[in-house]
């Protein structure tokens, strides 16, 4: 009984690494893809501050219903952040 024991635990503990990974890989992923963000497109004092609702999934470029690309904002504050279009 002990011999069967001691050959079975490296093998849980392998089966239990592999299945932790699947689980943190598939977690980082749904957790990636579920990201919104809010982009900004120009005003009609050239200010970046219409929001637009926007998305890090790499898509279609989001755009503002009149068609003008959205941006998001660095951490300067500056619009040059290229967004896409939410994934609904």
């Amino acid at each position: 009984m002990k011999t069967n024991l001691k050959k079975m635990i490296p093998m849980a503990v392998a089966v239990l690494g592999i299945a932790g990974a699947f689980v943190t890989t598939s977690m980082q992923k749904a957790s990636s893809t579920l990201i919104p963000r809010l982009g900004y497109v120009l005003d009609e004092n050239d200010d970046c501050n219409i929001p637009v609702q926007c998305d890090t999934n790499q898509n279609e470029i989001c755009q503002h219903t009149d068609g003008q690309q959205a941006f998001g904002k660095d951490a300067q504050g500056n619009c040059n952040v290229t967004l896409f279009k939410p994934s609904n």
